[in-house]
């Protein structure tokens, strides 16, 4: 597939995703903007959210990591859906009763002022630099696949990448993100079908046949109840997996807009509970697909790339398939850029607008969306630079790399949000700051001890202790009155 060719599916799926935002985007104000209006069905949100979890980083990890981490991935998906349930019976109905636009807002009520903010930086930290990898990995598959054949250099491409990204979000945010992501979310799963079914053909598979060679095969292997200072190790993986879903998308502005734009609280748990059943589905064709491309790329004697990251544009680009293979990879792809990146810009630029500079609060609706919109313009960049950064420090897998910061930065936010809902007590929130910056650093110094004197890698169940070392820290500061 020429690098023409990518260019034109790229443009093309553009020219879609505009004429959608356009449409949906439409007499949007600011309440539609942040919020969308509160008038999503189930349904429509249900299949949004999808493609909102379903990230680039997906899309290119989770296939290539089966080679080094075989299916232990599944273990966090089985603590995914428990923290889903969580998110629907715990959180859901604490943020529709309170009737918040940004879900900080009920650290303020709950704690003060200070707690608010605090919890806001936290999560524009955590989601720049979250969001930020997740893009990053996506421009270097285009990187490699155009950029490069050109001689362009990646600060081009990651420009060009978050000015579509900051056009097709000004106008509409969450009310627009609905519509787009449901068009994202069917050209996710058909590039995923469809991939699967070239692959298998090309294989001489039949669909009995393909089973039992992934089976088969040693990738396959979902437990590991071996060795507990493994990282894959199974209690460790499901139980982060649990906590980072509550962190992720719980505790996260960009995920939880989608399910607070339901008309109801039930709304949003029934779009909550089918997004964790569907979720289950689609990382296992992932993984499926995964095990295909090492056996067609052994098969066929093609070079397995050093990043495992590039495996699958590799064999869908480049490795001898009809040209639509590659479209359906680049339009997969491109769906699944757009859907984290414009979620993410549109929940930074709510937290900031709400949380930050309390702007539903201070300013007139005329002044809040000019406001709103240079947010929304320094976000974009900011973003940009971050992943221009990541290019030149990056050397893990990107997948990896997302949890890691996710330990660290959404440890005080879950910290912060538990002992609101599970205590009755109030603190002193101007300790607050202090307590969420050094919670990461002694659970980064709790994992280098373990390492050192016990050989025992702490690996994403770090979010568990670093929320606990917060949780403690916020225990010395409480006021003896109950709420």
């Amino acid at each position: 597939m020429s690098p023409l060719a990518v260019i034109l599916t790229v443009a093309a799926y553009l020219v879609l995703l505009f004429c959608v935002s356009l449409v949906s985007g439409r007499r949007s104000d600011n309440a539609g903007f942040f919020a969308g209006n509160h008038r999503t069905s189930w349904y429509m949100a249900a299949f949004a959210m999808i493609s909102a979890a379903m990230s680039g980083v997906t899309y290119v990890s989770v296939p290539g990591s089966v080679a080094q981490d075989s299916f232990s991935y599944l273990q966090m998906v089985m603590g995914f859906t428990v923290g889903q349930m969580i998110l629907a019976f715990v959180l859901v109905p604490v943020f529709y009763r309170r009737r918040t636009v940004s879900m900080y807002e009920y650290l303020d009520n709950r704690f003060g002022i200070t707690a608010h903010r605090t919890g806001a930086w936290f999560f524009l930290v955590s989601k720049v630099l979250g969001a930020s990898l997740k893009i990053y990995s996506v421009c270097a598959v285009m990187q490699l696949l155009v950029f490069d054949p050109y001689g362009l250099p990646f600060g081009l491409n990651v420009a060009v990448t978050m000015a579509a990204v900051w056009i097709y979000t000004n106008r509409g945010g969450v009310r627009s993100l609905i519509w787009t992501d449901t068009l994202k979310t069917l050209c996710l799963v058909s590039s995923l079908v469809l991939c699967i079914v070239f692959i298998a053909k090309e294989l001489d598979f039949s669909f009995g046949d393909m089973v039992q060679s992934v089976n088969e095969s040693p990738a396959s292997r979902i437990f590991f109840f071996d060795d507990p200072s493994s990282p894959r190790y199974f209690w460790k993986m499901f139980w982060a997996g649990v906590f980072v879903l509550v962190a992720m998308t719980g505790l996260d502005q960009d995920m939880m807009q989608l399910n607070l734009s339901c008309r109801t609280r039930r709304d949003a748990q029934i779009n909550i509970i089918i997004t964790a059943l569907s979720q289950i589905v689609i990382i296992v064709m992932f993984l499926v697909l995964g095990v295909l491309l090492y056996l067609y790329a052994d098969a066929t004697g093609l070079e397995v790339p050093a990043r495992s990251d590039q495996l699958f544009a590799s064999v869908a680009v480049n490795g001898g398939f009809p040209m639509i293979v590659g479209i359906v990879f680049v339009a997969g792809l491109v769906a699944c850029t757009y859907s984290a990146a414009g979620s993410a810009l549109t929940a930074l630029t709510t937290s900031f607008t709400v949380d930050i500079l309390r702007g539903t609060e201070r300013y007139a609706e005329e002044r809040l969306t000019t406001i709103r919109r240079r947010v929304h313009i320094i976000m974009a960049v900011i973003m940009g630079c971050v992943i221009v950064a990541f290019d030149l420090l990056s050397n893990d897998s990107i997948i990896n790399l997302v949890y890691k910061v996710v330990s660290y930065t959404y440890g005080p936010l879950l910290g912060m949000f538990a002992f609101g809902i599970l205590t009755p007590w109030r603190v002193r929130d101007r300790y607050l700051p202090y307590i969420a910056v050094a919670a990461p650093a002694l659970s980064a110094l709790l994992q280098y001890g373990a390492m050192t004197l016990f050989d025992y890698q702490i690996g994403f169940e770090l979010l568990i202790y670093n929320a606990l070392f917060t949780i403690a820290g916020m225990s010395l500061c409480v006021v003896r009155r109950k709420k």
